[in-house]
């Protein structure tokens, strides 16, 4: 069978432990085979970039913006147990937060859903697109240990020399303290994404916060969001969808009431904590689909979990694992049909839609890894390993 031409480049950025074993059986079975493509790749594994001082990891943000689409493996974010594991300079950042730091914009999960996967939450019968903040807050934020009685102030300073302050804290005994911060391009260009998104989608908008505790910051993204919506209202009705804002609790405790069909734009930390609970809710974390939208025409297709450390330290001891690749194969699927889209080149995107029509169809046979059998109804009979699974895919391709 000939291979389908990719006419223009995409980044490829590799990660770490048991998805980096899937990442690369998914790319020598389900891509490599199909496309003629030109992948610039960039190994953001955590060795690497310690050694390039995590250089590698803004070059790899800089290809993006060369190229437009790249597609990323899940990568560690190290605590202190993993600096000594990995033998670290330092404690680098995470990944992810640079890579959505350097290019803005705005990161959107969405689940996979199945005919014989039920969400968890009953009355969810639609999906729910959590939009995530992606840039500041704590992901840039700034720390310090308090280790002897003192103040601590905010203290911002004019480049013409005018100063103001704020006493964040006196302290009598050791204590912890974080400064945060955001821009309003960052957050205007959230709001546009987020708008942008709910009118194609063609479901209502929700923009959760809580401004009644913190009066001046989450206050200024209600405001700004406020400004944005009230801006597209014509469009909004044309549609026939509407924009609320709720309090970001108000908005948790509703959101089990509906029945999906919402898209939920929240904070970069909510964003990271709700997309979990939807992503659970809705069956799995490995069934859940994430890009980061730039306001200026970027995308970034990633996998939404973690690296599955505990099947990693199986692997390495030569057993099997049942590791679930979905989120990671429409990641590449996702990035391969939006390079086709802006290429213009269809015969690309129906390939990546093939491949996700695939994965779809092996999960409704009944041909799953073993962490979606407890889910499943009916039940299969038994679960196929990580590489069982894709061969079963790459099967329906040919």
């Amino acid at each position: 069978m000939a291979k389908i031409k990719v006419k223009t480049p995409m980044v490829e950025m590799d990660g770490d432990e048991m998805t980096r074993v899937i990442w690369a059986l998914i790319k020598e079975r389900l891509v490599l085979p199909f496309l003629d493509i030109d992948l610039k790749y960039y190994d953001l594994g955590l060795k690497k970039r310690d050694g390039t001082d995590d250089a590698i990891t803004m070059e790899a943000a800089s290809a993006i913006r060369k190229y437009g689409v790249g597609v990323k493996c899940a990568t560690i974010t190290p605590d202190a147990g993993r600096i000594r594991e990995y033998g670290l300079k330092k404690c680098w950042p995470s990944p992810n937060g640079t890579i959505r730091s350097a290019l803005d914009g705005t990161v959107f999960r969405k689940p996979i859903m199945v005919r014989n996967i039920s969400p968890a939450v009953r009355n969810w019968k639609r999906p729910i697109i959590i939009g995530r903040h992606a840039y500041g807050d704590i992901y840039a934020g700034v720390e310090m240990t308090i280790d002897a009685p003192g103040k601590v102030e905010l203290v911002y300073t004019t480049d013409e020399g005018r100063e103001s302050r704020l006493l964040v804290h006196g302290f009598e005994s050791p204590g912890v303290v974080m400064a945060i911060h955001n821009l309003e391009r960052s957050i205007r260009s959230f709001a546009v994404s987020c708008i942008t998104c709910a009118l194609d989608e063609r479901i209502d908008l929700w923009f959760s916060m809580k401004d009644t505790i913190s009066k001046t910051y989450h206050a200024y993204f209600k405001e700004i969001f406020g400004r944005e919506a009230a801006a597209r209202k014509a469009d909004f009705e044309r549609a026939g969808i509407n924009y609320r804002y709720l309090l970001i609790d108000d908005a948790a405790a509703q959101m089990m009431k509906q029945e999906g069909g919402i898209l939920w734009a929240v904070s970069n930390y909510d964003g990271d904590v709700f997309s979990d609970v939807i992503a659970a809710g809705f069956g799995s974390l490995g069934m859940m689909t994430s890009v980061l939208v730039s306001p200026d025409g970027l995308y970034e297709f990633e996998a939404a979990h973690g690296t599955v450390r505990r099947h990693y330290y199986e692997h390495l001891k030569g057993n099997p694992t049942s590791t679930n690749p979905v989120a990671s194969i429409f990641a590449w699927t996702g990035a391969i049909k939006k390079r086709g889209e802006l290429d213009g080149t269809a015969a690309v995107q129906a390939f990546g839609e093939k491949v996700e029509k695939a994965v779809i169809a092996c999960i409704e046979a009944g041909v799953v890894t073993k962490d979606l059998v407890p889910l499943m109804d009916p039940k299969p009979a038994g679960s196929l390993t990580t590489e069982e699974f894709i061969d079963a895919v790459a099967a329906r391709l040919v």
